[in-house]
């Protein structure tokens, strides 16, 4: 399978994966994936899970093809069901971090699955998947990011591709902290075996107004007519679940 995270991101997850900034001794292991929807529901393509390319989305009269997802993401991590709250200091236990510095995530547009990452983590119930969506600034936290990727300059989310047979180019500011729920829950329990978390954006969404049409999407990035439309699309877009054979699909899970 293709490698869709870049490799300075992979090289940070690797070195950054914790617990508390610790990290169990002894645990079970679970990785995290990415995944996207590029194809709208009905369209006439080829299957979303297992590909070969999954698009174009069209609404019966315009027709969008995305190639290029990148999203940066921070502080993203799972929470025990008994935490209330992560965001506090000192960060209680049950909040097992994947990565806290800014880290690329070059989605798939392609049907599968990005590369993940693993941590080891203490047997407990999580029920909450947590990251921001993060605007790269040029403060201290960002430099580093910034110096691998000055092209992400007061952005967070970019998507390049084809409106009508024209190339776009979407970018954004967007900066939230998303919360979702886990349902069912991801259960761990002593020695379990290792299971993924797949986080999948709808994508196939983010470039559609109130009545189901396609707008350009260069029409919604910062501080264009749309950009208000194509924000909120994104913050419903995504949702997060066990993914045990990390396909990207939520429907297969047993």
């Amino acid at each position: 399978m293709k490698n869709h995270m870049s490799i300075t991101a992979a090289a940070l997850l690797m070195l950054a994966a914790c617990s508390d900034g610790t990290g169990p001794a002894m645990g079970s292991g679970v990785s995290l994936s990415f995944a996207s929807d590029v194809t709208a529901a009905g369209a006439p393509a080829p299957s979303l899970f297992g590909g070969p390319m999954a698009g174009p989305i069209t609404d019966g009269v315009n027709t969008l093809v995305i190639t290029s997802v990148k999203v940066v993401l921070r502080e993203i991590e799972l929470e025990r069901v008994e935490v209330v709250d992560c965001d506090v200091v000192p960060e209680p236990d049950g909040c097992e971090s994947f990565e806290t510095a800014p880290v690329l995530i070059d989605l798939p547009v392609d049907g599968s699955t990005s590369s993940d990452v693993s941590i080891m983590i203490d047997p407990g119930t999580y029920d909450e998947v947590e990251f921001d969506i993060h605007e790269v600034t040029g403060n201290d936290d960002d430099a580093p990011f910034l110096l691998a990727h000055p092209e992400l300059e007061n952005k967070s989310i970019t998507v390049e591709g084809t409106y009508n047979g024209v190339a776009f180019a979407f970018e954004t500011n967007l900066s939230q902290e998303q919360k979702f729920n886990l349902v069912p829950a991801l259960v761990i329990g002593e020695d379990a075996p290792a299971t993924n978390v797949t986080i999948r954006f709808d994508v196939s969404t983010w470039f559609v107004d109130e009545f189901g049409d396609l707008f350009n999407p260069a029409t919604a990035s910062t501080g264009q007519p749309n950009e208000s439309m194509a924000e909120g699309n994104i913050k419903n877009s995504i949702k997060a679940f066990e993914d045990k054979d990390k396909d990207g699909d939520d429907t297969d899970e047993s």
